[in-house]
């Protein structure tokens, strides 16, 4: 099947999104399927239908920035997490963040100020940041074709909890090119961990938590298959499956359904 605009917007609309919503979108182009135009319908169908809310794409850089590359413009740095981000970052009224490697693009209602001072931060998801704000915003996050493992907004939870062993020791410097064309520099503590190099993909343990406590549901965008969380309700599932065991997402096979089996996220944001 060939998708089009209208239909990749009914999906939407059929998904409980409203076009005022805050939205995170983790995205697999390959995974929607078919689609009249391809990639750059899928985006003007996002950018329409969310045009009186807050559409949020991530433009990460953290595979290639390092001490060996070590200076970020945002406007020529391409991002590492997909052709759609890739195109969304160069398309008008776009805005970007200043993180050197977690940088977020944004269109829509207040977006210069919403990714604002992120150059500040020295973390990936520094607390207070955009990924944290998602919260405030009463934001969601829609995984499109992707899982957990792309979650990015569950290491923004991690921080805030202040989970052990989720950042390096030593931080990285990079120079970070600002709008007027000057150099900030910026110490960045990257993600690692000593059992577990790519800490994300222990994620998806917490699939099932957040489809039991309302904190997520199944949706279809094009051919693929969808999560669409709630970023308080992810927060809060997640603070409740760690309590007792801060650091089980990387040293536990499983997460006991005890944890949060007594608790229902009751929110009409889905």
């Amino acid at each position: 099947m060939q998708y089009t605009k209208q239909d990749l917007k009914r999906q939407l609309e059929e998904a409980g999104l409203r076009d005022t919503d805050t939205l995170l979108i983790h995205s697999s182009m390959k995974a929607i399927g078919g689609v009249e135009g391809g990639a750059d319908t899928v985006l003007d169908a996002w950018m329409e239908y969310f045009g009186q809310g807050l559409l949020l794409l991530p433009t990460h850089t953290w595979a290639q920035m390092g001490e060996g590359h070590s200076v970020y413009d945002p406007a020529g740095e391409e991002s590492c997490v997909g052709l759609l981000t890739n195109l969304f970052r160069k398309r008008p009224g776009v805005v970007r963040s200043l993180h050197p490697t977690h940088s977020m693009a944004a269109y829509g209602r207040d977006a210069a100020a919403y990714v604002a001072g992120e150059e500040n931060c020295n973390t990936p998801c520094t607390p207070g940041g955009c990924y944290d704000r998602l919260r405030q915003a009463e934001g969601k996050i829609l995984l499109v074709g992707v899982g957990h493992e792309r979650n990015t907004f569950i290491h923004s939870v991690e921080e805030v909890l202040n989970v052990p062993n989720r950042l390096a020791d030593q931080p990285v410097l990079f120079q970070v090119v600002m709008p007027d064309g000057s150099r900030k520099p910026v110490h960045m503590r990257k993600h690692y961990n000593p059992m577990q190099p790519h800490i994300s993909e222990d994620f998806v343990k917490l699939e099932q938590a957040f489809y039991e406590t309302g904190a997520a549901k199944k949706v279809k965008f094009g051919d693929a298959d969808c999560i669409l969380c709630d970023a308080e309700g992810v927060f809060e599932v997640t603070r409740l499956c760690l309590a007792p065991d801060p650091e089980c997402l990387v040293t536990k096979a499983v997460i006991p359904p005890e944890r949060w089996r007594d608790f229902r996220y009751e929110s009409s944001n889905l």
